[in-house]
């Protein structure tokens, strides 16, 4: 490591998962994120390299938000030796928690299905991370405020500001090194300008550096009216036929988001009244931090209290619970989680159901390439669930409302409220064309430096301020280190 800071780019180049940016400043270690890749193989297998660095050789963790591809390394992490404090916001801390023991019940338990069944080529197969990696990593959690520089190393403050994605979601600008310093701003997942519960994302901060995410960045969301027309099409075709309607949703945030949409198709009249199950406990402990009263200010304030009437929703909390709903004797709504099905209850509902041509299975949001949610929605018409291939006979509707992420028009609004220019603008969290075309936007209509980076690419930070007298933003920060010195 050498005195000038440099940032490289560990993770979510070239793919929308696996977030982890290595910020290097004087013999210290910053880590942004710490996502899982999701998806196609050729990412998950990532999932199992070692870390291009000595993970205790990192001092400290900021995490921008809960969702797995943003934090779900992280046991992995510190059982390879990582020993610093993860700092996050008070939200991302609780709901994190959830998010981490979660995913080691569900690696551990495929492990075990895996072996039992024979359909692993490891023997024996492995968890990535265990229940007690988990417990371990949610030990050296550490919340922040918001809105105030926090000392987070030697040499290193960092700032959160809401982002509106998820509660607790924010966008971090980091200042490292010797006074000016670098200064670098990532933005964490964007939420949109309309989001149905939070409140809207702050105003970027002013930096040298952005690292911008892509998820939409080729894209813009439409505007239904009625709200949620087609899944709410989608239920009373569905009922009318005698099937159910299967969701996956992610535990944390979408199901919130769906039962209210549930809610006021309800009160509007505008599905028939069949039973609702939440088949996800993650999803109720999820709503429980959705109610505390220190949280509460993130809320819209036309947001109901409690945001989900329960008494109106039945929870499947027991495994037998769940095996109950494979089969509904009667029309229903099942949200169950994951919400690209890539694991959870939500899988064994789909080997069940989908050879059903009454059902009906909807889904709420993105779906990265090589997850079975991806498959469905480019009309698969067979489905491998644990080791088997299942016809896919049920309809499959796509609900793009729900999408919490900024489409490519908000993630430019976003830019240019930045107080001035910076000098480059990275290009990160997308699909190879999500992100070049939002590169193209942000050079045609901001007319800024924008590079989307390489997998590994090591960049140095500028320090320098932007000089806004020529009406264009230098190059400087985005010298690359040459290949060769990309790996540790």
């Amino acid at each position: 490591m050498g005195d000038h800071p440099t940032l490289r780019f560990l993770g979510a180049a070239g793919t929308v998962t696996g977030s982890r940016f290595l910020v290097e400043w004087h013999g210290h270690r910053l880590l942004v994120d710490c996502g899982l890749y999701q998806g196609e193989r050729e990412w998950r297998r990532r999932n199992w390299e070692p870390f291009p660095v000595d993970p205790a050789s990192i001092d400290v963790v900021l995490l921008t938000h809960c969702h797995l591809d943003h934090s779900g390394w992280l046991p992995r992490l510190v059982r390879d030796g990582f020993t610093g404090s993860v700092c996050m916001t008070e939200g991302t801390a609780a709901l994190t928690e959830i998010v981490l023991r979660d995913s080691a019940r569900l690696n551990e338990r495929d492990a075990a299905q895996a072996r039992a069944g024979g359909w692993s080529r490891h023997d024996p197969p492995l968890p990535l991370y265990s229940a007690a990696d988990a417990e371990l990593a949610i030990r050296q959690f550490r919340a922040v405020p918001t809105g105030v520089p926090v000392d987070v190393a030697d040499g290193a403050r960092a700032t959160f500001r809401p982002a509106g994605h998820v509660l607790g979601a924010a966008s971090v600008r980091l200042e490292v090194g010797r006074a000016p310093g670098a200064t670098v701003l990532f933005s964490g997942d964007l939420g949109r300008d309309d989001h149905p519960v939070l409140r809207r994302r702050a105003a970027p901060a002013a930096a040298t550096t952005v690292v911008v995410e892509s998820t939409y960045g080729d894209r813009t969301h439409p505007r239904v009216q009625p709200a949620h027309e087609p899944f709410a099409d989608a239920i009373r075709r569905t009922v009318a036929r005698g099937g159910s309607v299967l969701v996956p949703a992610f535990a944390v945030d979408r199901t919130e988001l769906v039962l209210h949409a549930l809610q006021a198709m309800r009160r509007e009249g505008r599905i028939p009244r069949v039973p609702v199950y939440v088949d996800s406990p993650m999803a109720l402990a999820a709503l429980d931090v959705y109610r505390r009263p220190s949280l509460r200010p993130e809320l819209r304030p036309d947001v109901p209290v409690p945001l989900v009437d329960l008494a109106d929703v039945h929870a499947a909390r027991t495994p037998e619970e769940s095996m109950a709903l494979n089969a509904p004797h009667v029309p229903c709504i099942v949200v169950s989680a994951s919400g690209m099905a890539t694991g959870g209850r939500v899988v064994h509902h789909l080997r069940h159901m989908l050879p059903d041509h009454r059902n009906a299975v909807v889904l709420t949001g993105y779906q990265a390439p090589g997850t079975r949610g991806r498959a469905l929605r480019d009309g698969a018409r067979e489905l491998k669930v644990h080791g088997r291939y299942v016809p896919v006979r049920a309809e499959v509707v796509v609900d793009e409302e729900f999408s919490v992420h900024a489409d490519a028009d908000e993630l430019v609004s976003w830019l240019r409220e930045l107080p001035a220019p910076p000098a480059v603008v990275y290009v990160v969290h997308g699909e190879p064309e999500g992100s070049a075309a939002l590169a193209a936007r942000i050079r045609t209509e901001l007319g800024w430096l924008a590079v989307v980076p390489r997998a590994g690419e090591r960049v140095a930070l500028d320090d320098a301020p932007v000089d806004l007298g020529t009406g264009d933003a230098p190059a400087v920060g985005a010298a690359v280190v040459p290949p060769a010195d990309v790996q540790a």
